[in-house]
């Protein structure tokens, strides 16, 4: 299930590999400037209920998309010219901006709140698979209660949570497929800036630095 990806010189049929799955609605886990994802397809519904299984997530915050280029915003959520220059000056980079979603997107995810976080991630893997793929990616981030659920409920989101390399996840049921580096990952998240309203609010402070 494991499949060495070298960032700076991708292989082409890596990534055919990976549209496949994802197109078919299976999990890949790949690295971000952060920590490691598990992702599916924007646009496969079967995708989507395996990586809202595999979560174990509830609260619908913990979910992002993944974005290639500021080009795909306008079609996932609502972003006018303040907002669109904060994200130009922050990405790619290891923030998630909460929008107000379109309609669209709304229906395409089954979403019960009206906002989503979105993210463009510093790293050529999944850049270079949205590419392939032509569409975001939903994703969540790999935590170690996939595996073994905690013993008492997790109220935080401490790091060693998180995990350091990618054979570690081949544990996590119904993973497809595991794009390693072949080096470990940072453990850090990203942080998390709500720009749905009239102010900016930190939610989660993390590997980004704000304000900036």
């Amino acid at each position: 299930m494991v499949e060495y990806i070298v960032p700076t010189n991708i292989d082409d049929r890596l990534l055919s590999k990976g549209v496949r799955i994802l197109s078919a609605g299976g999990l890949i886990a790949l690295p971000t400037d952060t920590s490691w994802s598990i992702i599916c397809s924007y646009k496969s519904r079967e995708g989507i209920k395996k990586l809202r299984a595999i979560s174990r997530e509830r609260d619908e915050h913990h979910f992002t998309l993944l974005c290639s280029e500021l080009s795909q915003l306008s079609g996932l959520c609502n972003i006018d010219n303040s907002r669109f220059r904060l994200i130009n000056r922050l990405t790619p980079g290891p923030y998630v901006f909460i929008l107000k979603t379109l309609l669209t997107t709304e229906k395409a995810l089954h979403l019960q709140r009206k906002e989503i976080g979105i993210r463009m991630p510093d790293n050529p893997v999944p850049i270079a698979l949205i590419n392939a793929l032509d569409a975001p990616l939903y994703s969540i981030t790999a935590k170690r209660a996939m595996i073994s659920p905690p013993v008492t409920e997790d109220t935080g989101e401490p790091e060693d949570m998180l995990f350091d390399s990618g054979w570690e996840l081949e544990d996590i049921a119904g993973l497809d497929l595991v794009l390693d580096t072949g080096e470990d990952q940072a453990r850090i998240f990203s942080t998390v800036l709500d720009i749905s309203g009239d102010e900016v609010a930190v939610i989660r402070a993390g590997a980004g630095m704000w304000p900036r």
